[in-house]
């Protein structure tokens, strides 16, 4: 896949979740397929948390400096502790959308050498274009869930 196929893909992650929000309904956003899943809720908060606070600071450490030493997201302590379950979806995935907006723009204006610029991350060096990569992996997976919990509610 190309860079250009992957911008686009993340650029419309965030229109997804809006869709899952609406399709599913307000009554719906607790609904948990298991108990190890996050919620719908849960969800938007999660994108937005680790879009601003994970993929964005460690492309811009990347940018900014020699071979960082990225930190990992533990997105199950983040979620207890800021109590997802009882913040606004809505908010969070318009959240969300200006953060990937953001990441967007500033991937999509990087050079071929920007894109080879490396960090170490969970002990093993990783170039920009392979983060990019990851966060579209992430997306890939947090869709599948989603698309779970909207069978579920159909069911």
């Amino acid at each position: 896949m190309t860079l250009h196929e992957t911008l686009d893909r993340l650029g419309a992650m965030p229109a997804f979740v809006e869709a899952a929000l609406h399709e599913a309904g307000a009554e719906n956003f607790g609904l948990r397929p298991t108990p190890d899943t996050f919620a719908l809720v849960e969800q938007a908060c999660h994108l937005r948390d680790l879009e601003r606070e994970g993929y964005l600071v460690r492309v811009r450490r990347i940018l900014s400096e020699n071979r960082p030493a990225l930190d990992g997201f533990d997105g199950q302590a983040v979620a207890a502790a800021r109590n997802y379950d009882t913040q606004d979806a809505h908010a969070a995935a318009q959240d969300f959308a200006a953060a990937r907006r953001e990441l967007v723009a500033v991937v999509g204006a990087l050079s071929p050498e920007d894109l080879r610029r490396e960090a170490t991350f969970e002990g093993r060096p990783i170039t920009l274009a392979e983060l990019v990569a990851m966060i579209d992996e992430h997306d890939s997976e947090h869709r599948e869930e989603i698309e779970r919990i909207l069978d579920d509610i159909e069911d």
